[in-house]
This record gives structure tokens, C-alpha cells and sequence, in this order.
């Protein structure tokens, strides 16, 4: 038996548990229940910068890349972008060694800025704008994801000679019910080797090798080991009828996070181990060269190193003695919520809780069933008006989708180190709004 099962009250006074693998490695609680990321004071952020606010625990990016750059290579690995950009998270990737998956022109502009080696950096997207090509090119981005066979024959017409690449597959049957809107060209009906062929067609193109993406919040290798076997059954294919042989396959990203203490990470480097062996495997047994193996994470670079600070606005129950907390933020600033699916772990910061803690929904502020920050918290009974939560895992998609949902500004994202924190992106103003209607 526990102290605290022998004295109930006195687990109502201690801290909650950080989980590590929820948390960011720096997160430390501090003296009467402050929380401190990279050494820096959330309360205090609260207090100099208001609320919501982004929090991103440099150190906790660079780790992962780090972990990503010695499981597969830095050479081997490309943040995707969306998942969460500023010049200088740009930076701290750029400066691990990491390539860069860029989505549009903007994504392309703060590469540059941040220094990337832009032969190092690939456009990829469903539907690329004029202006998105035309950034590509001006910049020497070095790889272009083709998407769709009408995209072949705009670039075609207005890459630069020697464009090189990749050609996204869709390699595996169709998800059960049928709804599968991914962009990339289908093995299945021919679409596929169609497109190989129009590539090798063109003298201004030249077809480096195939990417894929197969979902979001996998940890299961089993889904690809398969796709890995169709790719090179694919490109085996391609090389007896077209002679082209792949140097590169891009198994994308869309590995798992934890968000809670009960959910698990893609174990990463036993991951790497095993997609190499079996990429090598495939590759003997249709007679390949062993291409290149590549992957492109977002979400599970920055996820874990980012958390949202929030105060506390309102507390009531429903009439079935649901116990609701609402937040100032909600759906305008962490629509990965609802969009992905992610379920938070959110604390009690700046006091120490004085009551027994208990089951709670963290909601937002736009009166929305849909707007729901944490499902399930496990809050003190006394969380009142004022109070200041935390949540946990908000680096990946939260800021990248921040609205203007009830024409509410967006938060700041500060970047905290070493004791020290700073304004990566300032927080918009209610003028900064109005600047922007021409309205009389």
C-alpha cells in the first residue's frame, strides 16, 4: 500500500504524473504546481503573453530529429512542413540535417529563408498551384512529387531540364467501403505504369523513384512491409518495360503519437531496422538495386514537444452531472482535435489543486458540440474561473490550422530553451483583422 492510498488527501496536493512519452522531455512541475518547459515558467508565459498560447520545447524538436537523423540517415529523412513552420522551426531542421517536404509557394519561401540546402527540399501536394511551381522552380527545389497523370504534362511543359521525380503510388487495394480519396496514380487498372511511361517520355523529367502515403497514427509495420512488396513488384515492372530503376522510395510519414499514457509511439528505430531488411529483401527478389529508403514525418517530429496553455473561463455541469470546463480557445486554435483525431492529456497549472481530482471535458469557447479540447480530463474538483490548464501534444497541426473561427485572433507561438523563451510567431490582434476588411 501507497502513502497516498494511506492518506487519500495527500494525492489530491501532489502534482499529476508527466508522462514521458506525453510530455516534452523538458517539462518539469516547479514550486506550487507551476510547470516549466525548457526551463521557462508556463504561468509566466501566461501572464507576459495571454492565453491560448503555443509553447514549443526547442530542445524537444531537435531530439527527434536527432532520433530520426540516427535511425535512417539525415540524408534519408524530410520533415513535412505542415505539420507545424516558422522560420525558425525551419531553422532547427535545417541545422539538424534534415531535408524538407514543402506543401506550396509560403512552405518553399521559409525554406529558403531558413537557409535550407533547397536541392534537399521537395514540393509534393494533390493540386499544385501555378505560383507553387513557380516557386519550386525559381528556388531549385530539387524534387517534385507527381500526383496525378494531368500533372505530368504540366511539368513537362514547365520544369526546368532535368527535373527530377518522385512518382506517388497508391500500390495497395482500395480501404474497405471504398472511399479512398488519396491523390497518387493506382497500380490497380494501369494507371500507374501510365504514368511511368509519360514521365520517361519526357526529356525534361527524370523519374527518381516512387513515394507512398499510407495513413496517419500507424505503429503497425505490417502495413509497410506490404506496401514496400507491391512498390518493388511495381518498379520491377516498370524497369522490364520502360528500363527506368528506382534510387529512391519514400515511405512517407504518418507515425503514431503518443497523446496519453496508454497510447504507444511507432518504435522508431526497430522500425527503421526492419523496413531495411525488408526493403533489401524485395529488392533481391525482383532483381532491383536496393534503392534509397526515405521517410518524411511531420506530426511525429513535433507533436510531443508543443503544448498549449489556456485559462480557465467557465465551470458548470450538464443535467447528467457531466462535468464541463471551458477554455478561452476551442476549435479556433486546435482543430487537430476534431481534424485528426488526437485525444490530449491537459493538468491543472499555476496552483496546486486543494481537492480530490475527477473526470472533466475541457471545451472551448464557440459554443459548438464539436468544440472539444480534452475529452476526459482528470482535473481538480476545485478548477475554477482563472485557473490555468495546460495540454499536452499541440506542436503537431495546431498552429498550422489556427482560424479565425468568430473572427477570434490567432495565439502566439513561443519557442522555450534553456531557460529562456521567445516569439517565434507574435500573437494577431483584433486590428490585424479589421486590417484586412476593405468593407465601408
Amino acid at each position: 500500500m501507497t502513502l497516498t492510498e494511506i492518506l487519500p488527501s495527500l494525492r489530491s496536493s501532489l502534482p499529476v504524473q508527466l508522462d514521458a512519452g506525453v510530455w516534452p522531455g523538458t517539462a518539469r512541475w516547479g514550486a506550487d504546481g507551476d510547470l516549466r518547459v525548457g526551463g521557462v515558467s508556463l504561468a509566466a508565459l501566461a501572464a507576459e503573453h495571454g492565453t491560448p498560447t503555443y509553447v514549443v520545447d526547442e530542445a524537444g524538436v531537435r531530439d527527434r530529429c536527432r532520433a530520426y537523423a540516427a535511425a535512417f540517415g539525415p540524408r534519408d529523412v524530410a520533415y513535412t512542413a505542415k505539420a507545424l513552420l516558422s522560420r525558425d522551426v525551419a531553422r532547427w531542421i535545417a541545422e539538424e540535417g534534415l531535408g524538407l517536404y514543402a506543401g506550396s509557394a509560403g512552405e518553399i519561401r521559409i525554406a529558403e529563408l531558413a537557409g535550407f540546402d533547397m536541392a534537399r527540399v521537395t514540393l509534393y501536394g494533390s493540386a499544385k498551384a501555378p505560383e507553387d511551381l513557380d516557386a519550386a522552380y525559381a528556388a531549385g527545389v530539387g524534387t517534385i512529387v507527381v500526383e496525378s497523370l494531368g500533372e505530368i504534362t504540366r511539368l513537362a511543359a514547365t520544369a526546368p531540364d532535368g527535373q527530377r521525380v518522385l512518382l506517388r503510388v497508391l500500390a495497395g487495394p482500395e480501404p474497405a467501403g471504398g472511399h479512398d480519396r488519396r491523390f497518387g496514380v493506382r497500380v490497380a487498372g494501369g494507371e500507374a505504369a501510365a504514368a511511368v511511361a509519360r514521365i520517361a517520355a519526357q526529356a525534361r523529367l527524370r523519374l527518381a523513384g516512387f513515394d507512398c502515403s499510407l495513413g496517419h497514427q500507424l505503429n503497425r509495420f505490417s502495413l509497410y512491409e506490404r506496401e514496400i512488396g507491391r512498390l518493388c513488384e511495381f518498379a520491377a515492372a516498370a524497369r522490364r518495360a520502360h528500363g527506368v530503376e528506382p534510387e529512391q522510395l519514400n515511405l512517407g510519414g504518418g507515425h503514431a503519437v503518443a497523446y496519453r499514457p496508454a497510447e504507444l509511439d511507432l518504435a522508431l528505430d526497430a522500425f527503421a531496422t526492419r523496413m531495411r531488411s525488408v526493403l533489401h529483401l524485395e529488392a533481391d527478389r525482383h532483381g532491383l538495386p536496393v534503392p534509397a529508403l526515405t521517410v518524411s514525418p511531420g506530426r511525429a517530429v513535433v507533436a510531443r514537444a508543443g503544448v498549449t496553455v489556456y485559462r480557465v473561463l467557465a465551470v458548470t455541469r450538464t443535467q447528467g452531472g457531466e462535468r464541463l470546463v471551458a477554455v478561452d480557445g476551442g476549435m479556433s486554435d486546435c482543430p487537430a482535435t476534431a481534424l485528426c483525431g488526437s485525444q490530449h492529456s491537459a493538468v491543472l497549472i499555476g496552483r496546486t489543486g486543494r481537492t480530490a481530482r475527477g473526470p472533466a471535458v475541457v471545451v472551448g469557447r464557440h459554443n459548438d458540440a464539436d468544440d472539444v479540447v480534452v475529452p476526459d480530463a482528470d482535473l481538480p474538483a476545485d478548477v475554477h474561473p482563472g485557473d490555468l490548464l495546460a495540454v499536452a501534444g499541440t506542436g503537431a497541426y495546431h498552429h498550422a490550422r489556427a482560424t479565425n473561427f468568430h473572427l477570434v485572433a490567432r495565439p502566439a507561438l513561443l519557442a522555450a530553451a534553456d531557460g529562456r523563451a521567445r516569439v517565434l510567431v507574435r500573437r494577431e490582434s483584433l486590428d490585424d483583422l479589421l486590417a484586412r476588411d476593405l468593407g465601408r
